[in-house]
């Protein structure tokens, strides 16, 4: 009954738990997880949860009921001869002086466990995820290695913990087996008439019991307080920042907000259209998402500061065509429109503007139709359009392309591309690409240089000075491209 109660309990703390480092994690912001390996993640909901899921519980247990039973032994045997009662006072002081000596460093060396199992996990990951990478450049050996080395620091720390637990046990265990001896002694010098040979028999019994249940309680103490370094590192994790609230009931945006797509910019220093590598081009688009806070600065919408209202009533009013196609396991409806929100009439028609309605219509279930995980059962140009068909059901007043015809073939990126111009005349859309061709027709164009803005003004005219920065990234772009692209630039 009592373990079935214990059990209990302890279930419903791990639950609020587990929840709480749960729902922290999926609200972090995402500079959370560009500074933690996903192994780390893997390792608190895994190995760390174990532990405080059957671990903790079961010694807890087992210390309260031996604890139980340790004060019952003291009370019978301080009873019967009061001199072992001294003896327990005194060999618990000792206990307590190892513990504390022990504690300390047993504490940090089980961080470091937690800290070296990590990198195992990921290392492991990453091998699996670049085997035929790995196999290719004839790297085996060199990967073999680093995990090798990796389980060995792990190996390494493990045994000095381990190490630390059976210092205290061969300390504990002598002690009172020493205490034992003691209290035999004492019994056995008193005189025959100064306690009865059954209760001397009886104290004897219960001294031994008691020698092992204080060793054991005691070693069992250190061993949970060690294992609540699981329980901290759990709650390090529930502790995580949060991003801003989905919606924030005391300043929503009107029902049809955005409705001109008017974006201003106020001191923000890393927005960016056109670029090199690492210029800041993509932290324009983090900022309007909020994946990155705008801050000291701010972007309004519309009249409207998007820092003040909540992440579902931003998000959902902008679309955007993100560098890698993204397609999950369902149907070509579910892609499409997950929430339902639109017709089969309005699905085909965003279909057909983008050149996947015969290639729908092959499959008889039609939008009924299989999409494999990551949809690995389409090409990565017809993933590509399916994200465009994504975005022109939706109808949003702002469109964001994040490179987002770089890793397709030149026909796809041309259709793409006519097809953004063609059906989003009304929209507000922001490019950032490598191929310059993509920027060339909009309105104005951004240069960046190291997360500072070097021009601004329309692309026709920055071409026209031929000591703009931006024109001497079309010049480096047409030597490296065919004559199409050439001829479209001049045009």
């Amino acid at each position: 009954m009592s373990s079935n109660y214990w059990i209990a309990w302890a279930t419903e703390k791990e639950d609020r738990l587990f929840l709480g480092m749960v729902t922290s994690i999926t609200r972090a912001p995402m500079s959370f997880f560009d500074s933690t390996p996903s192994s780390r993640i893997l390792n608190r909901s895994s190995t760390d949860q174990s532990i405080v899921d059957t671990d903790i519980p079961y010694r807890l247990a087992g210390l309260a009921f031996a604890l139980v039973q340790l004060l019952c032994i003291v009370v019978l045997m301080s009873q019967v001869a009061w001199p072992v009662f001294i003896l327990f006072i005194v060999t618990v002081a000792v206990s307590v002086w190892y513990q504390v000596g022990q504690t300390n460093s047993a504490r940090e060396l089980a961080r470091m466990v937690g800290i070296r199992k990590a990198p195992i996990l990921h290392h492991f990951s990453e091998s699996l995820a670049g085997a035929i990478t790995i196999r290719c450049f004839n790297q085996q050996r060199r990967f073999s290695k680093k995990n090798l080395s990796l389980i060995d620091d792990y190996s390494r720390i493990t045994f000095h913990n381990s190490a630390t637990m059976e210092w205290l046990s061969v300390r504990i265990n002598f002690l009172f087996n020493l205490k034992f001896f003691a209290m035999l002694t004492i019994l056995v010098s008193m005189p025959r008439n100064a306690i009865d040979p059954s209760l001397a028999g009886l104290a004897a019994t219960y001294g031994l019991n008691l020698s092992v249940l204080q060793a054991w309680v005691i070693w069992n103490l250190c061993n949970v307080e060690n294992k609540m370094i699981s329980v901290e590192r759990i709650l390090r994790f529930s502790g995580i920042p949060s991003e801003a609230p989905l919606v924030i009931e005391d300043c929503r945006p009107e029902q049809g907000w955005p409705t001109s797509g008017t974006i201003e910019l106020h001191n923000l220093h890393r927005v960016g259209v056109v670029g090199r590598t690492g210029s800041g081009k993509s932290t324009l688009i983090q900022s309007l998402f909020r994946v990155v806070e705008p801050s000291p600065g701010k972007i309004v919408i519309d009249g409207v500061d998007i820092s003040r209202i909540g992440l579902h009533d931003l998000r959902s009013k902008l679309s955007i065509i993100p560098q890698d196609p993204t397609l999950f396991q369902g149907t070509v409806r579910t892609n499409l429109d997950p929430l339902q929100q639109h017709s089969d009439l309005e699905i085909w028609e965003a279909l057909y503007k983008c050149q996947l309605g015969e290639v729908v219509k092959q499959d008889q279930r039609l939008l009924d139709a299989p999409v494999a995980e990551d949809g690995e059962n389409w090409s990565v140009g017809q993933r590509q359009l399916v994200c465009l068909a994504r975005v022109l059901l939706k109808r949003r007043r702002i469109l964001v392309l994040d490179e987002a015809t770089a890793s397709v073939d030149t026909a796809t990126d041309n259709f793409a591309q006519k097809t953004i111009r063609e059906e989003t005349g009304d929209c507000t859309v922001i490019t950032v690409a490598h191929r310059i061709p993509t920027v060339i027709d909009s309105d104005l164009v951004l240069v960046l240089d190291e997360g500072k803005i070097v021009e601004f003004s329309s692309p026709q005219k920055l071409m026209r000075d031929e000591s703009s920065a931006f024109s001497r990234l079309v010049m480096e772009f047409l030597g490296r491209s065919n004559s199409d692209h050439h001829d479209f630039l001049l045009e």
